[in-house]
């Protein structure tokens, strides 16, 4: 009796953990671009103006401002405008630092065709003889370069811990000592959080198995 309690316990757990999680990440995700609203001041919040409080208009807003803001960039003016305004942070002590590597961070990731977390590489991590999975990062800056007595290129590569991948260990190793694998971003990082549970598809068989499907 106990067994079958516990069998289905778990049968319960699989079922609704995942729901869970899922619900309090896109929770949280909500709470923080419904907040970005308290940046207004108290008689311009929409629940006064309108008098009445739509759930989600936190959200709808946000995305909307974050979409014209993108448009406006994109322009002649817009370019010149945020430019001028790196250029004022820029003098300010202490915020230029936050401020500047933020930034780098946001365009090295969400650049499109950058090479940053676009390949996942397995190294040899945290001894010889045992392995682990990677991000490859970029290049490694010509001061350290020339500074190896071995000329050979470098690669640097982010290693996740799990089952939280946003903390981990970056790490630089001659573009010999990495293998760079058949494998997705999306995939790696399921593989990570999943503590190795979810195994990764090849790419390649992917892509077959979509071509036979779209056929």
């Amino acid at each position: 009796m106990i067994v079958l309690i516990r069998k289905y316990f778990i049968s319960g757990l699989l079922v609704w953990l995942p729901i869970w999680i899922t619900v309090l990440a896109i929770n949280f995700l909500v709470d923080i671009l419904s907040k970005s609203l308290l940046l207004l001041p108290a008689r311009y919040q929409p629940d006064v103006l309108l008098g009445v409080h739509i759930p989600g208009i936190g959200v709808m807003i946000t995305v909307v401002v974050i979409i014209a803001t993108g448009l406006f960039a994109a322009n002649f003016i817009g370019r010149y405008l945020v430019a001028l305004g790196d250029a004022i942070v820029a003098r300010i002590p202490i915020v230029r630092s936050i401020y500047t590597g933020v930034k780098q961070v946001t365009q090295t990731l969400l650049t499109p065709g950058g090479q940053s977390f676009r390949k996942v590489l397995l190294v040899e991590f945290p001894c010889p003889g045992v392995f682990s999975l990677a991000f490859q990062t970029g290049e490694v800056h010509h001061s350290i370069q020339h500074s190896m007595k071995d000329q050979e290129a470098m690669v640097s590569y982010f290693i996740p811990t799990t089952p939280n991948p946003t903390s981990g260990f970056l790490m630089m190793a001659p573009r010999s000592q990495v293998t760079e694998l058949d494998m997705s971003v999306d995939q790696a990082l399921k593989f990570v959080i999943s503590l190795g549970v979810m195994q990764p598809v090849r790419k390649s068989s992917q892509s077959e198995d979509e071509e036979r499907k779209i056929q």
